[in-house]
């Protein structure tokens, strides 16, 4: 005899992120296309559009992975802005004051992107273990009932 059990029941897990050498290669191959784009389209002197194209790239990556993947993000979109996106073109150079700033940028978007998935998720979690999506119900075997 077979038993019809509905899927839809019982707790999901939390999604797990994806692994960081697979977002490394998604920000290298995403990195390239956004500069060689923004290079044909705008000009390769304009890095304020790079920054924030590539900012908005590290936040995309960052909603899927791990919060160990953020340097490396921010360090991959670093090294397209710097060597393409700036004249002289295929050269790396530091200037330290705005080097910085566009590297503490990038890292930044990165950790809030990964930040925002983490509370996305916990909250998704929280409301599917709570009965009807609201605050958790008081049990009889509570020594402080709430109020």
């Amino acid at each position: 005899m077979m038993d019809w059990v509905p899927l839809g029941n019982g707790a999901r897990p939390v999604p797990q992120p994806v692994a960081t050498p697979l977002v490394w290669a998604a920000a290298f191959g995403g990195a390239l296309v956004l500069v060689a784009v923004l290079n044909t389209v705008v000009g390769p002197d304009r890095p304020a559009y790079a920054l924030t194209a590539l900012s908005v790239l590290a936040a995309v990556l960052g909603l899927c992975a791990r919060f160990t993947a953020a340097p490396g993000t921010a360090l991959l979109c670093w090294l397209f802005l710097n060597g393409f996106a700036i004249p002289p073109a295929g050269i790396l150079t530091w200037t330290a004051h705005r080097d910085t700033v566009w590297l503490v940028c990038l890292f930044g978007a990165a950790l809030v992107g990964t930040c925002l998935a983490r509370v996305v998720n916990a909250h998704a979690a929280y409301r599917r273990l709570t009965a009807g999506g609201g605050p958790a119900a008081p049990r009889a075997d509570d020594p402080l009932p709430g109020p």
